[in-house]
């Protein structure tokens, strides 16, 4: 059986530094086989774990499995293997970006492929190496390390890893802004994947000259290029890199004055990169969008993009009233000390006028009086102003926070990370927002918004859940945080149910005549860590698990439906009818069971889910 997935592994693999071959990663192929070997009904544990370390896509079973391939290689005394194994874990390392430990795992692959005289191995070693320096920028490291291996990889007769050797050092040039040396060795790798007849090695070599060519300014060269690229990817299926392309031809129509042309690109790749999770295409897209708005006069729009582009993951009020307020309260000391002192000498000099002219004490008195009651009054007044002030900043910060946490952040000054064992976490999106979003205006683009997470903030405030941000049409929050709750699970649902009620009764009381969405909702349960991170405009997040499998079940949710995920059916399947989905896969999980949310319970209804919260059925 094992040996069939082995075969299906090779066809989609050439070497595992590559960046243009194919990806040899496939999770379905990874779970089947540590299936097999957890097992134990093997003869083979070294093929099966080196499969497996190459077909794993979670960066932290990459190395797990590198870890065991090595130690029973270690075992075997066989070197192959254990030169596989350390540069698998390296693979993994660099996926999470440990880049120093990363290195060493490779420079042991290059020791024991030199020790044993393992040739043939060092080449795809040498420029994993420097893909690496590639990331650590240190760009004289890793041109060392890539002319090293494609020299190998000459001698080697190696048509196809070397032409990718070629394109990654060709991109590196490119980053270090050395523009001539990118285009040889671009233009070197592009030949030989067009005699090889590698398409998608032709177009990322094609997109990249292209790219060089736009820094250049041969901006009808680049657009040729670009466009040549973006068509052969669309007929292979490959539409990651485009968004990066379409930006570039964006910026090229903006220098050459085009900016309907420009417009057209950029929203191209902001579209592309929201669609796959690019995150710096995403910010690098809403940039672009925000400069040509701003140059075409539409402030609003310029607005917009900008905000995005400022922070796409976390749209958080920013502190400057607080900080506003500090200042105000700092000026305010100042003046009452300022107010004594001129307090003081006020009496000082009365008294002086007192001993010299009896005749005028009762006029200086009044005079001093009055002045004394103006002042009194002026400071009475600025303090009433500064404790409103003060109220309004710690409201922001209340709000921005959870109380328990902005009380932390005020006394300390900042906020240590916590561990919480037992929370839900909830993603809700709309349906289709995106392209109504392409029509609407941005003052009604967020009336829509707002008319919808104002009702969302409300309906989290009766269950006591925690809103945790907001990104673009999608909202999270989280029950179970910052203090334990037992009924989080439940709470969270009720409070989805209402969501979807809300969103519902809006479609049909639409007086206004404004746009109206549907909703999916997607909801896992389990341990999450919780903190503040930043220093000029504070972010109350959650990180784990957890949190990326309420993602993906929202992702894998349906218009109207409650998805929840294996680890909160488990805590409610007494309190809610549920309908088992079966296994569906998830983007680096692999096959994930799934439930949609059907109803309530009888014994719901007299379950205490909180004082005082009466129970909503739909």
């Amino acid at each position: 059986m094992w040996r069939d997935l082995f075969s299906r592994i090779l066809l989609i693999s050439f070497i595992s530094f590559l960046g243009l071959t194919a990806n040899a990663q496939d999770q379905k192929i990874a779970d089947s086989l540590k299936e097999i070997f957890e097992n134990g009904k093997n003869d083979d544990a070294l093929n099966i774990l080196k499969h497996i370390s190459r077909a794993e896509t979670n960066p932290d079973s990459i190395i797990a499995y590198s870890d065991k391939l090595i130690e029973k290689a270690a075992e075997d005394s066989l070197a192959s293997y254990h030169i596989f194994g350390y540069l698998q874990r390296g693979n993994g390392l660099k996926l999470k970006g440990n880049y120093p430990e990363s290195l060493d795992s490779y420079f042991q692959a290059i020791k024991l492929a030199q020790r044993f005289e393992q040739n043939d191995e060092i080449p795809p070693l040498f420029i994993s190496v420097a893909d690496t320096y590639t990331n650590l920028k240190d760009y004289e490291a890793a041109e060392n390390y890539y002319d090293d291996g494609i020299l190998l990889f000459r001698k080697s007769n190696d048509s196809l890893h070397l032409a990718s050797a070629l394109s990654n050092s060709g991109e590196m040039q490119f980053f270090a802004d050395n523009y001539s040396k990118a285009l040889v060795r671009l233009e070197e790798a592009k030949k030989i994947f067009t005699l090889l007849d590698h398409q998608i090695g032709v177009a990322y070599s094609l997109g990249n000259i292209g790219m060089v060519y736009t820094r250049q300014h041969k901006y009808d060269l680049a657009k040729e290029l670009l466009n040549d690229a973006i068509d052969i990817l669309i007929k292979n299926e490959d539409l990651y890199p485009i968004s990066v392309y379409e930006r570039y031809l964006a910026e090229i129509y903006r220098s050459e004055g085009n900016i309907d042309q420009a417009f057209q690109h950029g929203r191209r790749s902001l579209k592309l990169a929201t669609r796959y999770n690019l995150k710096d295409q995403i910010s690098d897209a809403n940039l672009m969008l925000f400069e040509l708005h701003n140059k075409a006069g539409n402030l609003d729009s310029a607005l917009f993009y900008h905000l995005n582009y400022i922070d796409i993951r976390d749209r958080i009020r920013n502190l400057e009233e607080i900080e506003k307020s500090g200042r105000i309260r700092r000026q305010f000391d100042l003046s009452q000390k300022q107010g004594e002192l001129d307090i003081s000498n006020e009496k000082r000099r009365t008294q002086k006028i007192v001993t010299i002219a009896a005749l005028g004490i009762v006029f200086l008195i009044a005079m001093l009086t009055l002045g004394l009651y103006r002042r009194n009054n002026f400071i009475r007044k600025s303090n009433i102003i500064l404790e409103r002030e003060k109220n309004r900043s710690d409201h922001l910060l209340r709000n921005i926070l959870p109380q328990e946490t902005a009380k932390e952040l005020k006394d300390f000054g900042k906020v240590k990370a916590k561990k919480f064992d037992s929370v839900s976490v909830l993603f809700a999106d709309f349906k289709g927002f995106t392209l109504h979003a392409e029509h609407l205006s941005p003052e009604d683009l967020v009336k829509s918004i707002d008319y919808y997470f104002s009702k969302f903030d409300d309906i989290i405030d009766k269950y006591g859940i925690e809103k945790i941000k907001t990104l673009g049409d999608c909202y999270m929050c989280a029950c179970g945080l910052p203090f334990p709750e037992e009924n989080h699970a439940q709470k969270l649902i009720l409070a989805a149910k209402e969501f979807l009620d809300f969103v519902r009764l809006a479609k049909i009381d639409n007086t206004d005549n404004t746009t109206r969405f549907d909703l999916r909702v997607g909801i896992s349960s389990g341990p999450v860590v919780a903190g503040v991170v930043g220093k000029k405009k504070f972010a109350y997040d959650i990180w784990g698990d957890t949190v990326n499998i309420a993602s993906r079940m929202e992702a894998a949710s349906e218009v109207d439906k409650i998805n929840i995920s294996e680890d909160t059916y488990e805590q409610v399947k007494d309190d809610f009818n549920c309908t088992y989905r079966g296994e569906i896969h998830v983007k680096n999980k692999g096959m994930m069971k799934m439930y949609f949310v059907e109803g309530i319970e009888c014994n719901l209804q007299d379950k205490d889910i909180e004082s005082g919260l009466k129970v909503h059925t739909a």
